[in-house]
């Protein structure tokens, strides 16, 4: 079973839907007993990065994320889910994450609105396992006024250009995350999730 972690923020039901329409077991909990049980793990989320660091903290899940990749268990962040990886933003001073990677969150200081939102594209720097035969460059739902600069750039999948060029999409070993909503971007973001269970089941 996948787990989805409900730490009180997000579009969890959304997330839940998306898996059972490519038929994946995939339930969400906010029970740390659960996600170390769990198979796999996905990290989803909108909103800000303190309070989803404050949130998985207040529910003690913060241990049981962490621990869950380090076991090598298959993991997807999903936007939030994707920041908080990192070692750090500069949302409203900064807020340490759970540095999983090392870089920082950074705000967009562009001419282009802020937020990001809608469709653009992802230029493929590697293609994760999960991707399968997803074209490059394919388009992809974006809602963020953040985004992730990886100290190491080996860990970047994906590449957007919105006002600046930045990390969409990661992955290394058993963790991928993407800062695009594969649960609200119609049938290639069903595949993606389709993909990662078929990753889970693999693995």
């Amino acid at each position: 079973m996948i787990a989805i972690v409900d730490y009180g923020m997000g579009n969890l039901r959304s997330v839940e839907k998306g898996f059972a329409k490519v038929g994946v077991d995939a339930r969400v909990t906010s029970a740390p007993s659960v996600v170390d049980d769990a198979t796999a793990v996905v990290l989803p989320g909108v909103g800000a990065f303190r309070d989803c660091i404050r949130n998985l903290t207040d529910l003690s899940l913060t241990g049981a994320v962490i621990r869950s990749i380090q076991k090598g268990k298959p993991f997807l962040g999903i936007c939030l889910g994707l920041q908080v990886l990192f070692s750090e933003s500069e949302e409203f001073g900064s807020c340490k994450g759970l540095d999983i990677f090392r870089g920082r969150v950074l705000r967009f200081r562009i001419e282009e609105k802020v937020p990001h939102m809608g469709w653009n594209s992802v230029r493929l720097v590697k293609r994760p396992p999960i991707f399968g035969d997803i074209p490059d460059d394919a388009y992809f739902y974006f809602v963020h006024s953040f985004y992730v600069s990886p100290d190491d750039d080996s860990v970047n999948a994906g590449l957007t250009d919105y006002g600046v060029t930045f990390t969409s999409m990661v992955w290394k070993d058993n963790v991928f995350a993407t800062q695009f909503h594969p649960e609200k971007s119609q049938a290639l973001g069903l595949k993606i999730l389709r993909g990662f269970g078929d990753f889970v089941r693999k693995a």
